[in-house]
């Protein structure tokens, strides 16, 4: 009977969910979710038609922000259906595969925005500690090399996930406790052992945001140690701070609830939730409000297109 019954749960649906408590008011909290999401398609989306059609700005730093704001669309319209689903009409459940569709998408843009921020922070690095040989360095065949790797290995690596989840039948309860789906929520739904796939999840989340905020890390020392010693140093800085920005606002979420889903079996379920909320969609809405402000020559592009 249990394998009948968890055969049969292995067909079924998993139920997402939104801020519990406040379904008085999920009306209004769908509004503020469709704001930003509007923000975040628009605000990316000026930003790479700026770069396109603007061939002063053909340069690897906004070619990299190109790169960021591509991820960011994506990460917004794989999270959009199920947020949306859940506040404007109250739908709760998402099949397996579509679950598994949705974490795949949504682990490999993560994994591809850490790779590009550690790009961005080599580029960086090369126009502060090296800038000679900037352009030789880092020329346009050579970023397109840089942007497959990038995408190649966030894939290769998020793309067994799904294959891993598929071959577990789940009997722990259907309800996770967001509104879109992440590998470690599904996981621990399954009611067989799980202990091979939260090591190969532990190892994806090392290789790939552990590597690159380090290397972004020693980036900044060596880059920090440079400007100290140059007498321009404030002008310097300058350029890296937008980046430095979007790299809190990725990573400190990000580290934040993998610290909470491995670790904080007490932790509060709200807490998750915003924490949650904030990995997905702050990013997508504030890179590039952060980088149209900070960057100059970008600012008077934006502003001479919507002024004419």
């Amino acid at each position: 009977m249990s394998a009948v019954n968890d055969t049969k749960f292995n067909s079924a649906v998993f139920l997402l969910t939104g801020i519990p408590g406040q379904e008085d008011i999920y009306l209004w909290i769908s509004i503020l979710f469709c704001l930003v999401y509007v923000i975040s398609i628009v605000g990316n989306s000026v930003i790479l038609f700026i770069i396109k059609t603007d061939p002063s700005l053909h340069e690897p730093m906004y070619i990299f922000l190109s790169m960021l704001a591509v991820t960011d669309l994506g990460l917004s319209i794989s999270t959009i259906p199920t947020i949306l689903g859940i506040y404007l009409f109250k739908f709760r459940r998402i099949s397996l595969n579509a679950c598994f569709a949705q974490l795949f998408f949504i682990h490999s843009l993560s994994k591809i925005e850490s790779s590009v921020l550690l790009l961005m922070a080599f580029d960086r690095f090369v126009a502060i500690c090296n800038p000679l040989r900037y352009a030789s360095i880092l020329t346009p065949p050579r970023i397109a090399k840089m942007g497959l790797v990038v995408v190649l290995r966030s894939v290769a690596l998020i793309f067994p996930l799904p294959f891993l989840l598929k071959q577990f039948r789940y009997c722990r309860g259907n309800v996770l406790s967001h509104s879109y789906c992440l590998y470690s929520e599904v996981m621990k739904a399954a009611c067989s052992d799980f202990t091979v796939n939260s090591i190969y999840g532990l190892c994806v989340k090392i290789l790939t945001v552990g590597l690159d905020s380090f290397l972004i890390f020693l980036s900044y020392v060596m880059i920090l140690k440079t400007v100290l010693s140059i007498a321009s140093h404030t002008e310097a800085l300058n350029t890296c701070v937008s980046h430095l920005c979007a790299v809190l606002l990725f990573y400190t979420p990000q580290i934040g609830l993998s610290v909470i889903h491995r670790f904080g079996k007490g932790s509060s379920p709200l807490l998750q939730i915003l924490l949650g909320y904030i990995s997905m969609l702050v990013p997508p809405l504030l890179n590039p409000i952060v980088y149209s402000v900070k960057i100059k020559h970008l600012r008077a592009r934006i502003i001479k297109v919507f002024i004419k």
